[in-house]
């Protein structure tokens, strides 16, 4: 593994620093951008003697309660883009993901990685961030184009059926284009790490399986549970 230097972080942020002029002179988001930049560099750093110490616990009770709090915070930031946000709404985010998100991890890691412990916290945790996120994505863009399809047209079926579609595109442009234009993060991780590229290669399979199904099984479930719920504010609004 390529060690990486305090002076090597400064010379990867030449190019941040250019994409900051630009941004200065042809956008008016540049204090924006500043606080995402700074904000991605407190929560890595954070996050880093974070897991550090959470690795060393070894302890399954804390990645339970990582796993949760990663969970509780997908299912909040899914609905950022709905407009409308509330306690239900946030359950049924919460069952979605989790239904989608938690069947996936589960089965990669036990049956298919064999994590010894089970919750061994460095397969764990890198895994359930990748399908949480994922899930959490879907069922964002699932919800944000269910009721943009609603405001045109009362066709729940149609809408559906636009919004999981929408939702998929992502994953599946991401299927489409892995190998030919990008090499995904676990790969080129591996890879960087002198791993084999041929068994790379395999440990980025799973991972593709796993976010397409989960992306997929979470929208479906957040869809189907939000039918109901809007048939019950059709009927108040008629009412």
């Amino acid at each position: 593994m390529y060690a990486i230097t305090l002076v090597d972080i400064a010379v990867a942020f030449i190019p941040v620093a250019v994409t900051l002029v630009l941004i200065l002179f042809w956008s008016s988001n540049l204090r924006h951008a500043i606080i995402a930049i700074l904000r991605m560099l407190l929560q890595l750093l954070l996050i880093g003697y974070a897991l550090e110490y959470i690795f060393n616990a070894d302890s399954h009770w804390i990645i339970l309660a990582v796993l949760s709090f990663m969970l509780a915070a997908a299912s909040w930031i899914a609905l950022a883009p709905l407009p409308v946000k509330n306690r239900e709404l946030l359950v049924l985010s919460l069952v979605a993901i989790a239904v989608g998100g938690i069947f996936n991890l589960a089965l990669i890691t036990q049956a298919v990685l064999h994590a010894d412990p089970w919750y061994a916290p460095a397969v764990m945790i890198p895994i359930a961030g990748m399908v949480f996120s994922n899930a959490m994505n879907s069922v964002s863009l699932a919800g944000e184009r269910l009721y943009s399809e609603l405001d045109h047209h009362g066709d729940y079926g149609r809408a559906r059926n636009a919004a999981f579609q929408a939702a998929m595109i992502p994953i599946t442009n991401s299927l489409l284009a892995v190998g030919l234009v990008s090499l995904p993060g676990m790969m080129t991780g591996q890879i960087l790490a002198g791993a084999s590229p041929l068994v790379a290669a395999r440990y980025q399979i799973i991972v593709m399986c796993m976010i397409f199904s989960s992306a997929g099984i979470s929208a479906a479930v957040f869809l189907w549970l939000l039918r109901d719920r809007l048939r019950v504010e059709t009927g108040r609004e008629s009412s």
